[in-house]
């Protein structure tokens, strides 16, 4: 079937180096170091990754991270779990933005 996202894509991301080397450098070393270990582990660092991709809906990020956790020692609840997380404050984010509706509302209704 064809879809839209290839998960054999994703292997081809650092052929985003194309056209711009140098900047790919930068951002690889950059992507390199905020993953390494550090105040968080790299497993939990992983699983916020994870929750990230989910809340930008990223599906390449998604196979990329939900490998990735699982390889730091990560489980299917944690990981489950931690999209929750991620979709509550989607969903808060959604539901709080609504104070500007209701602003306008009353703007317009008084």
């Amino acid at each position: 079937m064809e879809t839209y996202y290839k998960p054999k894509d994703l292997n081809k991301f650092a052929e985003m180096s194309e056209g711009a080397p140098e900047l790919w450098n930068k951002f690889s070393e950059w992507y390199g170091a905020v993953f390494a270990e550090g105040a968080l582990s790299e497993r939990e660092k992983a699983l916020i990754a994870l929750a990230v991709a989910h809340a930008v809906q990223c599906p390449y990020c998604i196979d990329a991270y939900t490998q990735e956790s699982l390889s730091k020692g990560a489980d299917l609840e944690q990981m489950t779990e931690a999209i929750h997380v991620a979709s509550a404050i989607r969903g808060g984010a959604s539901l709080v933005h609504g104070v500007q509706m209701k602003n306008v509302n009353s703007k317009l209704t008084m």
